[in-house]
């Protein structure tokens, strides 16, 4: 079983994944290699709360172009998780 902090990089902030949170689902973007059950026992060991599911996704990164020397490139592909967490179960992201 990998690290759990190998797997998950980062949450994702964002007003969906706000309004995710009040419901259960936690969103996350994970190792490029990382498959649904990783994602599943890095959740659980780190954060001790218990999983229902999880959905993957990659994402295709967005084309750029620098405007002074039009110089193309891409932002990187990333890989998200979808986390639902059992009724009973929370995470709190933001310790205040």
């Amino acid at each position: 079983m990998r690290d759990a902090m190998s797997v998950l990089i980062r949450p994702v902030v964002s007003e969906k994944s706000y309004g995710l949170m009040d419901k259960g689902v936690y969103v996350f973007i994970v190792d490029p290699g990382a498959t649904k059950i990783d994602v599943r026992h890095a959740v659980e060991q780190a954060f001790g709360v218990r999983v229902l599911s999880v959905n993957t996704l990659n994402r295709k990164g967005k084309a750029t172009r620098n405007r002074r020397t039009n110089i193309k490139g891409h932002r990187p592909n990333t890989k998200r998780a979808i986390v639902t967490l059992h009724p009973d179960d929370s995470i709190d992201l933001f310790d205040r």
